[in-house]
C-alpha cells in the first residue's frame, strides 16, 4: 500500500517523502516540518524517488520537476499508475505549460521554489486534508432506488437481496451509483478500476458491465439501472430517471 489511510492520518505522524536534487532544500523542508509532527524522507533522483513513493505509505509526496534520472513528470506518472497519494509538485520552472502538465498529470498542487515555508505548509495541509475527505466519501454506504453498496464491507443490495459480483463488478458498481445521473467514460471507468490493479482493458468494461447489468435484473434495451450513452460510456439511473 502507497498511501495511508484516513484512519491512520487522523492518529498517525504525517509522513511525507520530498524527491528533490536539491540536498540543502530537503533539509530546509525537513527542518521545517519535524518539528510540526511530520517525519520527512528524501529520494534526490527520479529513479529512487519513484522507488521509495511505491515501497511505503505517505501521507504526501513533494515533487520536483528538474530531476536526474527522469524528470518529475514521469515520476508522477510512475506513482499514479499504482497510487493516490496526495502529490505536490515543487520546481523552479514556474511556466504556465508546465504547470497544467503537472495538474493534467495527477498532482494535487503545484508550488514555484521560491516558496515561503508557510506557504508550503498550508498547501501540504490542504491536499493531505482533501485526500482524507475523498476516502472517506469513499467508505460511505451509498443508496440510489433499491441499490445500497457499502464500499467499507464490499458488500452490495439489490431490492433487499444481496448482490454477488467479481472484484471488478463491484468496483464499477461503485463508481456508478457514486456519480447516478452523471454519464461515466470508458476512460474514467478504466482509470477506477486500474487503480485497484485489475486487467482491465477497453472494451473489457463492456463485458464487465454487462455481468453487472444481468445480475441487477437489468437489459441495455430497456435500463432501469444502468443506461449505455452510445459512444461515450454508462450512467447510473436515479430511479425518477427511469422513464425518461
Amino acid at each position: 500500500m502507497t498511501t495511508l489511510s484516513a484512519a491512520n492520518a487522523a492518529t498517525a505522524r504525517q509522513r511525507v517523502l520530498v524527491i528533490d536534487d536539491d540536498r540543502k532544500l530537503c533539509r530546509l523542508v525537513r527542518d521545517y516540518l519535524e518539528p510540526l509532527g511530520y517525519v520527512v524522507s528524501a529520494a534526490h533522483t527520479g529513479p529512487d524517488g519513484v522507488a521509495a513513493a511505491l515501497a511505503e505509505a505517505w501521507h504526501a509526496v513533494i515533487l520536483d520537476v528538474m530531476l536526474p534520472g527522469c524528470d518529475g513528470f514521469e515520476v508522477l506518472k510512475h506513482i499514479r499508475a499504482k497510487s493516490r497519494v496526495p502529490v505536490l509538485m515543487l520546481t523552479a520552472r514556474g511556466e504556465e505549460t508546465d504547470r497544467i502538465a503537472g495538474l493534467d498529470g495527477g498532482a494535487d498542487d503545484y508550488l514555484p521554489k521560491t516558496f515561503s515555508t508557510r506557504e508550503l505548509l498550508a498547501r501540504l495541509r490542504a491536499v493531505t486534508r482533501r485526500a482524507v475527505q475523498a476516502e472517506e466519501q469513499e467508505l460511505t454506504e451509498v443508496v440510489v432506488g433499491d441499490v445500497r453498496v457499502n464500499p467499507a464491507t464490499r458488500t452490495a443490495t439489490h431490492a433487499g437481496e444481496a448482490l454477488t459480483l467479481t472484484p471488478v463488478e463491484f468496483d464499477l458498481l461503485h463508481a456508478l451509483v457514486r456519480a447516478a445521473g452523471r454519464v461515466k467514460t470508458r476512460d474514467e471507468l478504466m482509470t477506477e478500476i486500474r487503480e485497484r490493479e485489475y486487467e482491465v482493458f477497453d472494451r473489457s468494461i463492456d463485458v464487465h458491465i454487462a455481468a453487472l447489468r444481468k445480475k441487477l435484473g437489468d437489459t441495455a434495451q430497456s435500463p432501469r439501472c444502468i443506461r449505455t450513452v452510445r459512444a461515450v460510456g454508462y450512467m447510473f439511473l436515479n430511479p425518477d430517471e427511469t422513464s425518461a
